[in-house]
């Protein structure tokens, strides 16, 4: 029975400071470290260990990875590492304190750009202190300066189709170690949340959430490991 494990970064520094974290590459904190590695642990002591890994090319996300798979004592799997598993690219409000800019430009605004399903942040200013458009990991692609979710889903399934599926048609358990909008799309096209409903998704960090699939890959069953 092929399953897939959903597993959002342990708890990063941005988040720790409530600020818009995006494509900038912050570490983990210590508790998010922590957590990373209750993952492990769990998957370790559920039996439930999974044979291939994939993974963003940020630092909180690969981390989160190796922390876990270590926990498991199963350090060695394969592992892959693609920037369309990153996370949702924030634009021009890269960096920013979130109450700082709701105050700034009212609690709506912001909801709009944090919570729309297709309305994306300002644009990143080329050139910015925040703009990677020029760092060595991105150098073959056309880095983004702003993604709505809708943009995130159209980069995130197309490799989930075309890099993850194959193992599951395999019979695989595969784990994904990446972030909270890049998980929101997986989520959106296993479990067929509408564009209105998957905005209000929380995925909590550090958490395995396990699909059971089926041999067509129709999702059996969805749960959150800690709870069984």
């Amino acid at each position: 029975m092929p399953r897939l494990i959903l597993l959002r970064h342990g708890q990063s520094q941005w988040n720790l400071e409530n600020r818009f974290t995006g494509w900038w590459d912050v570490d983990v904190t210590e508790k998010g470290e922590a957590e990373a590695r209750a993952a492990g642990a769990l998957l370790k002591d559920k039996g439930l260990l999974p044979d291939v890994a994939f993974t963003s090319l940020q630092t909180r996300a690969i981390k989160t990875l190796h922390f876990a798979l270590e926990a498991a004592g199963i350090l060695w799997i394969p592992e892959t590492k693609d920037w369309r598993l990153n996370e949702r690219h924030y634009g021009g409000l890269t960096g920013l304190d979130k109450a700082e800019t709701a105050a700034k430009h009212g609690d709506e605004q912001v909801k709009v750009w944090r919570r729309s399903f297709d309305i994306p942040p300002p644009v990143m200013d080329k050139g910015s202190e925040f703009d990677l458009s020029a760092e060595p990991r991105y150098a073959d692609i056309d880095t983004p300066m702003t993604e709505s979710l809708k943009d995130t889903i159209a980069r995130v399934l197309p490799y989930y189709e075309g890099s993850i599926v194959p193992h599951l048609h395999a019979g695989s358990t595969v784990l994904v170690a990446a972030h909270g909008n890049s998980l929101r799309a997986l989520e959106k096209h296993l479990s067929g949340i509408s564009d209105e409903e998957i905005t209000g998704l929380e995925i909590p960090t550090g958490q395995p959430i396990v699909y059971e699939l089926d041999n067509d890959l129709k999702v059996l069953d969805r749960y959150y490991l800690s709870e069984r």
